[in-house]
């Protein structure tokens, strides 16, 4: 996943919106969001390689996402799938702050990576590009494959139409719709705000875009989550094919679980 926009407590409405890309070589199997038939509590698409996700929730409330820390000149090819992190948080009903302890003593396992996950009442993020677990307070957050807020273009625009798309929505709905649409913008940054990540001018420009389309690579996912001030989860999700062609756009809604997270919700 290459792009994650937050709003978090911004808004009386919405206590939490998250809208996310994930943007990944089209070879590799995934399954679309869907309840997890070993897991019964997790709600997000999977890795059908590694078995991890790039986004999820659990009926209790909690969720997470991670981004690849992109870095052409530090390959890790034998490192563990970064989606087993955020599998092993939804799997396991550890508070964010535990499980924040854990991560980084597992972090050197991994290759660069970008983690973001709470529950209703608390925010955290960890790179292991750095030392520090953040705990976030209320604000509206970017990442993409730098750290947190780094100023990319695509993370500057996306945020600032997450806000908008917040302070003129009409309802959950339209909110989420509208969301979708700004996770669909296909500009591409002009050459003089391109980051150098190591992979070449031509690859940073493909990159550039919210909505990636590159030959064998691009955004297979936008999801988009939502928890209401009335404490119920909005979770949709669109999958896309190799020419960008919408495959699956799948629905959800549930109020969180705080007493049995094996209980699955209504669709």
């Amino acid at each position: 996943m290459c792009l994650i926009l937050i709003a978090y407590q911004t808004d009386a409405r919405y206590r939490l919106v998250v809208a996310a890309n994930r943007d990944e070589f089209f070879r590799r199997p995934a399954a679309p969001a869907d309840y997890w038939p070993d897991a019964a509590h997790i709600l997000g698409g999977r890795d059908l390689e590694k078995g991890g996700t790039w986004m999820g929730v659990a009926t209790d409330g909690r969720w997470a996402a991670v981004t690849n820390f992109r870095d052409g000149s530090n390959a890790r090819p034998g490192a563990r799938s970064r989606g087993e992190l955020v599998a092993d948080y939804l799997r396991d009903p550890a508070l964010p702050g535990t499980y924040a302890d854990s991560v980084r003593h597992g972090a050197r396992d991994y290759a660069g990576f970008n983690l973001v996950f709470g529950n209703h009442q608390h925010l955290h993020y960890y790179s292991n590009q750095q030392t520090a677990t953040m705990m976030l307070g209320p604000g509206v957050y970017g990442l993409s494959n730098g750290l947190l807020d780094t100023p990319w273009p695509k993370v500057e625009r996306g945020k600032s139409a997450l806000s908008g798309a917040i302070a003129s929505s009409q309802g959950p709905d339209g909110l989420v719709e509208s969301l979708l649409a700004v996770l669909s913008d296909r500009s591409i940054a002009p050459d003089d705000a391109l980051p150098n990540t190591g992979i070449g001018k031509d690859w940073e420009r493909r990159l550039s875009a919210s909505f990636i389309t590159a030959p064998g690579y691009g955004t297979r996912a936008s999801t988009v989550l939502l928890l209401t001030g009335d404490g119920e989860i909005h979770f949709r999700e669109r999958c896309f094919g190799e020419r960008a062609e919408l495959l699956e756009d799948r629905r959800f809604r549930f109020v969180p679980s705080r007493t049995d997270s094996s209980v699955r919700p209504a669709s």
